[in-house]
């Protein structure tokens, strides 16, 4: 199985930027872990603050994964052409947000990915990609 995790804008930053929400893991740090729990996973990793080089990437990898987890960061509430770049691959896609989108400022309550995901998962943390992982085995 071929899973990837893409991240969006500031997750990069993930570790030092507003810890009491995003904690004090890098996400390279998480991403070692994560790849020592699943080793019978193909694990993959991109991170891009440029909206383009993200739907680069979905395009790259839509035909050709098995499952992508996509934190799109601040695009999942302003990119319609995410969304589109989401409904036009193979590959199904899981949402996951490190912070509870519902808990924060107003614009942020709104996913314009979300009605081409399978589904969501937010704010549980880095934790949440973990449980995407979970999700796609238990669907093959």
């Amino acid at each position: 199985m071929k899973i990837i995790v893409i991240n969006g804008p500031n997750l990069n930053l993930l570790g030092k930027r507003e810890p009491e929400i995003y904690g004090n893991t890098s996400f390279e740090d998480y991403f070692r872990i994560l790849k020592e729990k699943f080793p019978q996973i193909a694990l993959s990793y991109f991170q891009s603050n440029i909206e383009g080089e993200l739907i680069n990437k979905i395009h790259e990898v839509g035909f050709s994964f098995d499952a992508i987890l996509l934190n799109a960061g601040g695009y999942t509430h302003t990119s319609v052409a995410i969304s589109d770049a989401i409904a036009g691959i193979k590959t199904p896609v899981l949402e996951v947000h490190i912070s509870n989108i519902y808990k924060r400022e107003e614009f942020r309550h709104k996913s314009i990915i979300s009605k081409e995901c399978v589904g969501m998962i937010s704010g549980l943390g880095l934790k949440g990609y973990e449980l995407g992982i979970h999700y796609f085995l238990n669907q093959y």
